[in-house]
């Protein structure tokens, strides 16, 4: 492979902001594994945010972007899994698996999808130092006869369609809105663009932490909300808590702390097959690799109000944050009903396709 810009690359970033800012390019925020895409002739690499090669986990997107892309280019954009009209990121997951029979079979079932939302090089002439506006123009000529799976990300300059956006695409399974500045180069590795999320609040049950890297403090809360069959179910974790904070709630959860486990709604954690009938906090992450799972098990007794901007399928996307004890709450009554569930809206209508 000899490319003007050559693996790996780490991708531009985004930082949070509130609000959506005027006078930008927009895009969806596409809820997949973003990837930058090298392609010199039949040589194919799908690099990760971090660098590390996706290619063998997607050997049908493999096959389409020889298929569907310029011979000699570099395209940063998000893989994803489209289902009834939806991002499925759980199934995106499910792909980064060690046997290549069981990725081949994936790739079958549950094909992904390309989406394209920038150019880094094409042919023998780096782009990195074009502004947002030529990137973009180049990407569109260079994709304007791609076909499924294969798409370019749609963009406008218009705020107000921003905010609509904003208000459907979460019912497609997309969680928020890009703004990038359209004067401005691609810069690897920076948070030079501007991302606007979704922000809910839940009443969660603490029935666990994980400690610290550091010693014998809260590193996360373990958090559970009840099904409609009264068990709880893990449905992720609150961290970013300052050192203090840690050992202050270290301190406040000891009463809670209990060594048995045989009445604790997690109590079968360190069973494999239990993770297959119910959300227990413990499972192997593919990503996470031998990182030490175990947990602090507290007696599930007090609940927390905490901030979350995206559910998959029945847990959050992204690491909640914490905003206050609720004492005026019971454990029961935490149930999923108390979630507001985004109207839906199709994701073909997004890709136009």
């Amino acid at each position: 492979m000899d490319l003007p810009v050559m693996p790996p690359v780490a991708p531009m970033l985004a930082k949070s902001v509130a609000k959506i800012p005027p006078g930008m390019q927009y895009e969806a925020k596409w809820d997949g594994f973003r990837a930058i895409v090298f392609r010199d002739g039949d040589e194919i690499e799908i690099g990760s945010r971090t660098g590390k090669p996706l290619t063998r986990y997607f050997p049908e997107l493999v096959t389409a972007l020889r298929r569907e892309t310029p011979p000699r280019c570099v395209l940063d954009g998000e893989v994803v899994i489209a289902r009834d009209g939806r991002l499925r990121f759980e199934e995106l997951l499910e792909r980064i698996h060690p046997a290549a029979s069981r990725v081949e079979l994936l790739a079958e079932r549950t094909p992904a999808s390309f989406v394209a939302f920038d150019l880094l090089a094409l042919g023998d002439e780096s782009l990195l130092d074009q502004p947002l506006t030529a990137r973009r123009g180049a990407l569109e000529a260079a994709l304007a006869d791609a076909t499924d799976p294969v798409f370019t990300a749609p963009a406008a300059t218009d705020r107000d369609l921003a905010e609509t956006w904003f208000a459907q695409y979460e019912g497609a399974g997309l969680d928020g809105i890009v703004a990038k500045p359209l004067d401005q180069p691609y810069r690897p590795g920076e948070r030079a663009m501007y991302k606007i999320k979704h922000e809910r609040t839940a009443d969660c049950v603490v029935a666990g932490y994980r400690e610290h890297k550091s010693g014998p403090v809260v590193g996360s809360l373990l958090l559970g909300i009840h099904d409609t069959e009264g068990r709880l179910q893990h449905v992720g974790v609150c961290a970013a808590f300052t050192m203090a904070r840690r050992r202050e709630l270290a301190e406040e959860l000891a009463p809670l702390r209990t060594t048995d486990l045989t009445g604790h709604p997690w109590g079968a954690w360190a069973d494999e097959a239990a993770h297959a009938d119910a959300r227990l906090p413990g499972a192997q992450s593919r990503w996470t690799g031998k990182k030490d799972l175990s947990w602090v098990p507290l007696r599930p007794e007090r609940v927390v109000e905490v901030a979350y901007d995206h559910m998959e399928g029945t847990r959050f996307r992204h690491t909640a944050q914490f905003r206050r004890w609720r004492p005026d709450r019971t454990p029961e009554s935490c149930t999923y009903e108390q979630l507001e569930e985004p109207v839906s809206y199709d994701l073909t209508r997004v890709l136009g396709v």
